[in-house]
């Protein structure tokens, strides 16, 4: 049976690259697919592997990867490729009743291998828990998700906080420092202090301070420390949560000549439904304000080595989900749609949406998306080329 499915599957997505791309590379990126599916029917997805001694002295190991195909469309780019997005180690222990620690690495294509993760986590109870090392920097619901934990396949269209732009302020979200963080009722909240950036304008060495709280109106979430998620596939029942976040460096943009303090807040809302016939009805969206006090002449290019320029402005997203309720296959379709609009205070603004469509087959753990994605909105928060592309890709944790 499963042969015959992978058979219809293999001829179904021939059809479609032929149509879409038109392209040898597609076709062996769909065989590599086909054939990690078919590994993944003989030995499905887990949650790690775990060696334990007692409840209270144990190692897990465990992984993941997003990996793609795209091709994009627009007045002076018209290409294709295939690239690894993520690929993740993690490795967690427990060594005493309130002592654990956790250790994650992430290589993007063919970037170095970086440590995001190197922390001292002292959890007492639901309300009082520390973390200390290098960790995630508290912002908002994407940058609490992480990609592996997204609704959507490109949420990173909205202008980035420091720790994102360029390794000056920290990597992929991380920085050095400490967290405080816990549940009580139906309030969550986080409070950081960390390096932030480092040189540029900050040569006093001020440091950063940040801070998220959530306040869950039904179901309360439940997740991986102060971590996040954008769905959860209606396992977690109905949901309404808003939460608000927020940072702040004083000289945390600039240049050693000129400088300007940084700040930022966020509103956003997730709010999850299920149906009576088992379907799931998710919506997420986000506000977000930064205040830089230093503004470039013209738009601040990426990983400056003269400046650390941060975005100035505001910025909104929205999106709308619905996960059917019937299994095909192995596993069930949610089809979505995601906007974004950036409005910078000093140059024009910029918008982009995607129409996606999830093959949910394991959670978060397992899963396949194709997207079509319009627009010049980006991370910088500022405009680029107005492109279309479409995009093929596979997630896998484990």
């Amino acid at each position: 049976m499963w042969l015959n499915l992978l058979i219809l599957l293999y001829k179904d997505l021939s059809k479609v690259q032929q149509k879409l791309y038109r392209s040898k590379r597609v076709k062996k990126f769909v065989s590599i697919l086909i054939l990690t599916l078919a590994s993944s029917v003989m030995e499905p997805a887990t949650a790690g592997v775990k060696f334990e001694t007692n409840d209270t002295l144990w190692l897990s190991v465990g992984g993941g990867i997003r990996m793609q195909f795209d091709s994009r469309t627009s007045d002076s780019d018209n290409s294709s490729d295939f690239s690894f997005n993520s690929i993740r180690l993690y490795v967690a222990a427990q060594v005493h009743k309130y002592l654990k620690f956790s250790i994650n690495t992430d290589k993007q294509n063919h970037e170095s291998i970086y440590l995001i993760d190197a922390i001292a986590r002292i959890e007492i109870n639901p309300g009082i828990n520390f973390w200390f090392g290098r960790t995630l920097i508290p912002g908002d619901r994407v940058e609490t998700n992480g990609p592996f934990y997204g609704l959507t396949w490109n949420q990173y269209r909205q202008p980035l906080f420091p720790a994102d732009q360029g390794g000056a302020a920290g990597t992929l979200g991380r920085g050095e420092g400490g967290v405080f963080w816990g549940t009580t009722g139906r309030v969550q909240y986080t409070l950081g202090i960390f390096d932030g950036l480092k040189g540029f304008s900050n040569q006093s060495n001020n440091l950063l301070y940040a801070a998220r709280l959530t306040y869950n109106f039904l179901n309360v979430e439940s997740n991986f420390g102060y971590y996040s998620s954008s769905t959860y596939y209606g396992e977690q029942g109905n949901i309404f949560t808003v939460g608000f976040s927020f940072q702040n460096q004083i000289d945390g943009t600039g240049n050693t000549v000129e400088h300007g303090d940084f700040y930022s807040y966020t509103l956003d809302i997730l709010s999850e439904r299920v149906m009576s016939n088992g379907g799931v009805i998710t919506v997420e969206a986000d506000y977000k304000l930064f205040d830089s006090g230093f503004t470039p002449v013209s738009p601040p290019a990426a990983g400056s080595s003269t400046c650390f320029c941060l975005f100035d402005g505001h910025s909104i997203f929205g999106t709308v989900a619905y996960l059917f309720p019937n299994v095909i296959g192995w596993g069930k379709f949610q089809p979505y749609v995601r906007y974004v609009e950036n409005s910078p205070s000093d140059a024009r603004s910029s918008d982009s949406i995607e129409l996606g469509l999830n093959y949910v087959i394991s959670g978060h753990n397992f899963l396949l998306n194709f997207n079509y994605l319009q627009g010049d909105a980006n991370a910088s928060g500022y405009a680029g080329r107005d492109v279309g592309r479409a995009t093929l890709g596979l997630q896998l944790q484990y």
